[in-house]
Parts: C-alpha cells; sequence; structure tokens
C-alpha cells in the first residue's frame, strides 16, 4: 500500500466517527506512523468549523493535525496541478481548483488520494484514487 492523502471529506468523516472510516484509518495506522492530509484540507477543516463556532470539535482537530502530517503547496506541487488543470481544461472534463491542488501535491509526494469524491479525481491521468467510505 502506497501512502495516502486524505482528501477533506474523508478526513471530515473520520472526525464525525464515521465506523467505516475510522477502520480504514486504524488499518493504515498499522503499516504507517500518521496520516497525510494537505494544507489545502487542513484549511477546508478549520474554516468550516470557525464558520460553524465549533471550537470543541476545532479544538479536536488542532490536535489531530498536530500529530499527523500536513504537506504544504510547493512550487513542484502548484506546476502538477497546473498541468493537470491544462490538460484536463482541453479535455473539456475540468474540475475544481481545491481538487487540482491536493491532486498536485499527492503526485510530488507519490501518494494515493483518498476521498469520497472519485468523480473528479479519477480523471486525473495517473493519480491513484481510493474511497475509504465504502
Amino acid at each position: 500500500m502506497k501512502p495516502a492523502l486524505i482528501d477533506t471529506d474523508i478526513l471530515s468523516r473520520f472526525l464525525k466517527g464515521n465506523t467505516k472510516v475510522k477502520e480504514k484509518f486504524k488499518n493504515y495506522l498499522r503499516t504507517y506512523n500518521s496520516i497525510n492530509f494537505s494544507i489545502i484540507t487542513y484549511y477546508e477543516i478549520l474554516s468550516g468549523l470557525k464558520h460553524k463556532d465549533a471550537n470543541k470539535q476545532m479544538n479536536i482537530f488542532l490536535e489531530f493535525a498536530s500529530i499527523n502530517i500536513i504537506f504544504p503547496l510547493t512550487i513542484q506541487s502548484s506546476e502538477n496541478s497546473a498541468v493537470i488543470y491544462a490538460d484536463l481544461r482541453k479535455k473539456g472534463t475540468p474540475v475544481d481548483d481545491i481538487d487540482l491542488l491536493i491532486a498536485g501535491i499527492a503526485i510530488e509526494n507519490n501518494m494515493i488520494v483518498v476521498t469520497n469524491n472519485t468523480s473528479h479525481f479519477e480523471r486525473i491521468e495517473g493519480l491513484e484514487v481510493e474511497n475509504w467510505s465504502l
């Protein structure tokens, strides 16, 4: 199993206690020492919690983030995302910029993307995708 980059929808399900996702995290952590997610996912989770004034959940998330790995947006991952953007636009099958940025980070770090939004990420050539909510 390759290292995984967890997308926002899966991390959100984990934080809400989804049994299937929690079991997948548990299995993953038998091989790897931490959960990986991007700075993009960090932003999406944090902004949603701040919008809802969900201070208790925000503290849980911040503690979770502090013991796991947050992958940054880099020049290389941005270039990867730009190539993906151009390719998908030419094919007439664009996806959201947020998904492109997450995909660029995953490709740079040779990771699979774990998401429930497989219909978007599967359009990206060379990107491995898994859904841990099934």
